[in-house]
């Protein structure tokens, strides 16, 4: 295709489905899971089948637009919002489905389909899936970056347990990727990101975990300083069946919340403990002898995981930020709390330590090979009003750079909202690579992507 600097729209106005400045229908189209996010774009694609959404990029084609796969549209902040003016939204969040193989532990997702809609598909068969800790978030776009979840230090990264992608190319091909087929864009997509086409569709092992280990145990933030040490201790040499993460939280008082958030600030330990319920209790142990204000641990059925982490369960507006972390030292737990326990005087909403290491470091064949921090550190300041914005981003920003001595590794995409070069996550030769593949699929980069690789060409 040609990329228009004045793309012609004529024809796609006969195109059902898509959505124009001034229109009804465009406004909500165009509105992002982080409200945050202000998206004004050419024109907007909401496809309901495969075959719509083959149509509608050959349509974008035809007029020289360049496209923005969008599902869910978590992350979408770091989509380029100048190139989007120039651009399709593609919004996929209609294009949803799960198809359950039970006897081969598989599920086949389409591209707009949220986690909630897999889990609850694949309970009635005594099977769950890798999925994030909320079911609003969706399973394409967190694949394509990784995919890290509370049962992923016994099972690794989501994107290594994925089976084919079917993908639309810029040409508008609809294209399967696996091990067998492509096997280089299968590579590619594997942590890669969206910088290689529209993801319609993903198959996906299924895990045999009819039930979980799951909870939280809870804290008023003044315990703190005895908390975060011994949580950092426990994590060290962890058997690989616990998933955690500890949460610094700050809650205004709202009457909506439960009596023991609204108002409170407090230490939150979650996650998941793949083990019987004997094991289970030994490992949390040196945890429970802190006496915890709260401890819901214990065995429920899979979906209900979805519930312990409490992420927001409607769209919301907030600002974001990470760092992957090495070993957290004794002065790294001193700048945390100081930045953000309880005698601090300006800090996020949210910040957030998720245990990594187990089989998240596993290497594979991929884009994402594995995750070699052994911590992600996630800043995090919801934006009730637009005139908080820059006092929200300034809170963010100072956690963050309260940490930054001990970062270590490259990121996580999937934490990171701010526009981010892709570079920065991958080493020189993984690099390389991913333009080989992008310049034999996407010569022209007609592909926007919340992280896009930077404008150099293949070696």
């Amino acid at each position: 295709m040609t990329l228009a600097s004045t793309p012609d729209l004529t024809t796609l106005r006969a195109v059902d489905g898509l959505h124009f400045p001034g229109e009804p229908g465009y406004d909500h189209a165009r509105l992002a899971w982080n409200l945050i996010a202000d998206q004004h774009p050419t024109v907007i694609a909401v496809p309901e089948s495969i075959d719509g959404a083959v149509r509608m990029v050959r349509a974008a084609a035809d007029a020289g637009l360049r496209i923005a796969p969008q599902a869910s549209g978590h992350g979408a902040p770091a989509l380029d919002q100048e190139a989007l003016r120039g651009a399709m939204l593609l919004r996929l969040h209609r294009l949803t489905g799960v198809e359950i193989d039970a006897e081969a532990r598989t599920a086949r997702v389409l591209g707009g389909t949220l986690w909630r809609e897999v889990v609850e598909a694949a309970a009635p068969h005594g099977l769950t899936a890798l999925h994030g800790s909320a079911g609003d978030v969706a399973v394409s776009g967190y694949i394509l970056g990784g995919g890290i979840s509370f049962y992923g230090r016994e099972h690794g990264l989501a994107a290594h347990r994925m089976r084919a992608v079917e993908i639309i190319t810029a040409d508008g091909a609809l294209v399967r990727a696996s091990a067998t087929e492509h096997s280089d864009l299968f590579w590619a997509l594997q942590g890669g990101g969206g910088n290689f086409g529209a993801v319609v569709a993903i198959e996906i092992d299924l895990l045999p975990i009819p039930d979980v280990r799951t909870g939280f145990l809870l804290w008023d933030i003044s315990a703190a300083s005895d908390v975060v040490p011994v949580w950092r201790d426990w994590t060290r040499g962890l058997d690989r069946a616990a998933t955690t993460s500890l949460r610094l939280l700050r809650f205004p008082p709202v009457p909506e919340m439960p009596p023991f958030l609204s108002g409170r600030s407090l230490v939150i330990i979650d996650g998941a403990i793949l083990a019987d319920d004997a094991s289970a209790a030994d490992l949390l142990q040196p945890l429970r002898a802190l006496a915890p204000e709260m401890d819901t641990f214990a065995s429920i059925p899979a979906p209900a995981m979805l519930e312990v982490h409490m992420d927001p369960p409607v769209p919301s507006a907030a600002i974001s930020d990470h760092l992957m972390l090495g070993d957290l030292s004794d002065t790294a737990i001193d700048a945390l709390l100081e930045s953000a326990g309880v005698d601090a005087t300006a800090a996020p909403m949210i910040i957030e330590i998720r245990h990594l290491g187990g089989a998240f470091g596993d290497p594979k064949d991929a884009a994402v090979r594995g995750i070699d921090g052994e911590y992600a550190l996630l800043a995090v300041q919801p934006v009730a009003v637009p005139e908080f914005a820059e006092q929200a981003a300034g809170l963010v920003a100072g956690a963050i750079e309260a940490m930054r001595p001990w970062a270590d590794c490259a990121p996580y995409l999937n934490f990171i909202d701010a526009p981010l070069d892709a570079a920065t996550a991958f080493d020189p030769e993984t690099l390389e690579r991913l333009h080989r593949v992008r310049a034999q699929y996407d010569p022209d980069r007609v592909w926007l992507s919340a992280h896009a690789l930077p404008e150099v060409e293949p070696v």
